[in-house]
């Protein structure tokens, strides 16, 4: 892969993920109805800079953020050591979202595609994931389907291989459960870069297809208090998991960009109760079961 080459890849997905953000935010005003995103454009000191976008107190989103952003420059040596490139000269673009509803029965839901290139090595990476409060098992087989109908349209080993991958990554260690219902991941997918490009692109426009209608049937659903106080303990697993293990996290502070958007995908109300277990046999201890051992969802039915 050429040097120029690698530069039209980068003008590409910046160009790419900004589109795709303005598509999702309109989408997602609609669904809301009343909530409008609020747009800060920073500079980053070290070079680039992005456009973030936030909804807070929505009618639907509780909390929404589509960011996008193009930072380069010098990273710290150790932490270049830890990427998969080489030297410490980096380039990075792409687009992150994250999406906390009001409506417990509403699943958050969370997606990030980006373009790294460090030294002589250049990669896609990203991925969707869907996090539910109370469990839909059509829900998560549509999300799961929607992505897998993208996998497959490129190459028919994508969708297992992105699968095991995400149900791996967003797997919290310290509670033996996984963040939600899963979906795909994938970091270096070692191929022809320009088709690697075509098919973030199709993830990326896929994404309002596979939430939209589980968004749209799910958030006028009535909610009791003690579904609310659910939903806000599982919040307390999501903020665990992105202050702990997420990669996105630890690479936008450590490449210091801008902090609030960063943490923008933390929820905007959440709770840890001691010792908190689901009464046995109800609807929520049913999802925590389920959390226990990833599922085949695209493959679900109701019979099944």
């Amino acid at each position: 892969m050429t040097k120029v080459d690698v530069e039209s890849l980068k003008e590409r997905m910046a160009a790419f993920t900004q589109s795709l953000q303005d598509d999702i935010c309109g989408a997602l005003e609609r669904l809301d109805g009343t909530g409008r995103f609020r747009e800060d454009a920073w500079t980053r000191p070290g070079g680039g800079g992005g456009r973030s976008r936030v909804l807070e107190d929505g009618a639907v989103l509780e909390k929404a953020g589509v960011n996008t952003s193009v930072v380069f420059g010098e990273l710290e040596d150790q932490f270049a050591k830890k990427l998969q490139g080489e030297g410490r000269s980096f380039w990075a673009g792409g687009i992150s979202l994250v999406l906390h509803p009001r409506n417990p029965h509403v699943p958050t839901v969370h997606a990030n595609y980006r373009f790294i290139h460090q030294g002589g090595k250049a990669w896609f990476g990203g991925g969707a994931d869907l996090t539910p409060y109370y469990l839909y098992e059509e829900d998560a087989a549509h999300f799961h389907r929607v992505h897998k109908a993208a996998c497959d349209a490129h190459d028919l080993a994508y969708y297992p291989r992105f699968k095991a991958a995400c149900d791996q990554y967003f797997h919290l260690r310290h509670r033996e459960e996984t963040r939600g219902v899963g979906g795909i991941f994938f970091e270096n997918m070692g191929g022809d870069l320009e088709r690697e490009l075509d098919f973030v692109r199709d993830c990326g426009r896929a994404f309002l297809d596979a939430y939209l209608p589980i968004a749209e049937r799910r958030k006028d659903t009535p909610f009791s208090e003690a579904q609310r106080f659910w939903q806000e303990v599982r919040r307390g697993r999501y903020v665990e998991f992105n202050l702990v293990y997420d990669r996105g996290t630890v690479f936008g502070l450590e490449t210091r960009g801008r902090t609030e958007s960063i943490l923008m995908s933390l929820p905007p109300q959440t709770r840890w109760r001691y010792d908190h277990h689901p009464e046995p046999g109800s609807w929520e201890s049913r999802l925590v079961d389920v959390l226990k051992q990833p599922r085949d969802w695209a493959a679900w039915t109701r019979e099944s």
